[in-house]
């Protein structure tokens, strides 16, 4: 009789221990605050069902960080929190919509802003840049004359092909077919002195010299192709009367130059890097 009371008095202890609400936030229990209201959530089980309302609005206004339409999952089980707000009258809800509906369209009407100042730049460049090639009264004139949907639409693609142009690489090509040339044609490395070197016993053979892809430098060597093609015509070509005619010229001697020089830099590299040697230690004394 008296071990049934006992496991009586065990099974009550462990009801009323279970029964306790604990809370998760601030590890209280009813004895500790008897008024506080408390609330459950989720799906937890046991300790973690049950937590202080006032609690839970704090740990839920961290989270959210000011954004009351930030959503907020439990912790534990994962199921979003339901958050009911007062009905503070119709003004306020429609308040609530017009703000909700700003705050998704303005990314739209950002993007559009960035674009729109985007293509409008393509076109004050692109007609800058036909002025500057073909002459200044010229270029009105043939403006002026076109169709202004073709200006529209041509004058925007004036530094988008300068930028694609740029970045194709024809001096690493170029470099290529010397390279096999070369070793095709030994007579060649009399006529090409930087490609005379040949790999010997003890250095690198697989040197590779990266040449990674720079957007501002791409950017600015395409739009800055006009202004030197440009001044290169001016300078080298001062006979030829046509402003379009001169302009090609300069450019096309500029591009020239400058990818022998590219070449011969590039050459230069390869070969400094496979001649490079580890050197022994040296200890300081």
């Amino acid at each position: 009789m008296a071990d049934e009371l006992q496991q009586t008095d065990v099974g009550n202890s462990q009801e009323d221990e279970d029964n306790k609400r604990y809370c998760w936030v601030c590890y209280a229990s009813d004895e500790d605050d008897e008024t506080a209201p408390w609330v459950k959530p989720c799906r937890c089980r046991g300790t973690t069902k049950w937590v202080h309302q006032s609690c839970l609005q704090r740990w839920v206004d961290e989270k959210q960080k000011g954004n009351s339409t930030v959503k907020v999952n439990c912790p534990q089980c994962g199921i979003e929190y339901h958050i009911a707000f007062p009905n503070m009258g119709q003004l306020m809800l429609f308040l609530d919509r017009v703000d909700a509906l700003i705050y998704k369209v303005c990314p739209f009407v950002a993007a559009g802003v960035v674009v729109g100042s985007i293509y409008w730049t393509a076109v004050t460049y692109g007609a800058i840049t036909v002025m500057q090639v073909v002459g200044y009264q010229e270029g009105m004139t043939q403006m002026e004359a076109s169709d202004p949907l073709v200006l529209l639409v041509g004058l925007p693609t004036i530094p988008i092909f300068l930028i694609l142009g740029k970045m194709v690489r024809w001096e690493d090509k170029v470099l290529r077919l010397i390279r096999a040339s070369v070793h095709r044609l030994p007579f060649l490395k009399y006529l090409l002195p930087a490609f005379r070197y040949e790999s010997s016993v003890g250095v690198s053979t697989t040197a590779v010299i990266s040449d990674p892809v720079n957007a501002t430098r791409v950017l600015c060597g395409a739009l800055s192709l006009p202004t030197i093609a440009t001044v290169a015509g001016r300078l080298f070509f001062p006979a030829v009367q046509d402003n379009l005619t001169r302009t090609l010229l300069g450019g096309v001697s500029f591009l020239v130059v400058k990818g022998i020089f590219k070449v011969y830099y590039k050459q230069q590299q390869h070969v400094m890097q496979s001649r490079r040697k580890i050197i022994d230690y040296q200890q300081v004394r």
